[in-house]
């Protein structure tokens, strides 16, 4: 008789021992979805250097749905949040940090860039922090790129990233996306 344990696609290690077959499998996948990681992680050992082509795994845990989509178009398909990186508000935390007071360094920011377009920088900012973007930043976008790069010129084994998207709902506000890096040890390949 053969036990079956839950496999739970929140589970900080990604990967795990299939007793059937030996090798490492990605719990809640199907074996279609299996199959398709094996296929971007060849994909990506057959790709000589760095191209805007290579795959980005995306994983909708409510739908199980797993897609693929090219590293040039993942901006698009999940848009960084860029609010907090507006020059009036850059300016604004560059302006603080040299000593001046908050209103003082609103002031100077209404002189350099105009008062409605501080005002529109502001509302963008606390639009994206109450609606939430699950952590999804352009510094986390920047380093999942430069991390890919990196790994991909480094590594031999050269591991594939899968970004296991966030809950949509209330809770969803203070969780984040999980970024995996799978590879041959986790039977993408």
């Amino acid at each position: 008789m053969r036990r079956h344990e839950p496999q739970d696609p929140q589970a900080s290690t990604p990967a795990r021992l299939s007793r059937r077959t030996g090798e490492a499998t990605l719990p809640g996948l199907t074996l279609r979805q299996q199959a398709l990681v094996r296929r971007c992680c060849a994909r990506i050992r057959a790709a000589g250097r760095w191209q805007e082509g290579l795959p980005v795994l995306l994983l909708e845990r409510c739908w199980l749905r797993l897609s693929v989509v090219a590293v040039e178009e993942l901006a698009q398909r999940l848009p960084p949040d860029c609010s907090r990186e507006a020059p009036e508000l850059v300016r604004y935390r560059e302006l603080l940090a040299g000593g001046k007071g908050p209103l003082q360094a609103e002031q100077l920011c209404w002189q350099d860039f105009g008062m409605e377009a501080c005002r529109e920088a502001q509302q963008r900012f606390w639009l994206h922090q109450e609606r939430g973007n699950h952590g999804w930043t352009l510094d986390r976008y920047l380093a999942l790129l430069r991390e890919y790069r990196q790994r991909l010129e480094n590594h031999s084994a050269r591991p594939l990233p899968l970004l296991v998207l966030a809950r949509q709902g209330e809770s969803a506000r203070r969780s984040e996306h999980d970024l995996f890096w799978v590879g041959p040890e986790t039977g993408g390949g």
